[in-house]
């Protein structure tokens, strides 16, 4: 079973930064990407970026290109979601998420809120 647990989620200013965090517990076998998602208010749930398991090569959806950074410390089992310069549409439930293989991204976490007031 992978179970992953979020956290470093809050409200902040515009302009402001945070940085999530999701350890990640569980096999590692066939484990390629790491995800970060988030979902608004009335949304559906949008990709953010990822970063490869291995490699850790990291690619990311336009909107946030240049302001957040995902990165990884596998000797924690953990993935980070640096965000910086923050905007009040980055309003949203973030999520981890794990794929493995040709399955895609089937574990996910709780989720935790981030709110950028204006």
């Amino acid at each position: 079973q992978v179970q992953l647990v979020e956290s470093g989620g809050g409200l902040v200013q515009a302009g402001g930064s945070l940085r999530l965090s999701c350890v990640v517990s569980g096999r590692t076998f066939n484990r390629n990407y790491m995800g970060w998602f988030r979902q608004a208010p009335g949304k559906e749930r949008e990709f953010v970026g990822r970063i490869t398991w291995s490699g850790g090569n990291t690619y990311y959806t336009d909107s946030v290109k240049g302001r957040f950074t995902i990165s990884r410390d596998n000797a924690k089992n953990t993935v980070y979601l640096q965000m910086n310069s923050l905007k009040p549409e980055d309003t949203a439930v973030y999520y981890c998420a794990a794929s493995y293989g040709s399955q895609g991204y089937i574990y996910w976490g709780q989720g935790t809120q981030v709110t950028v007031s204006s």
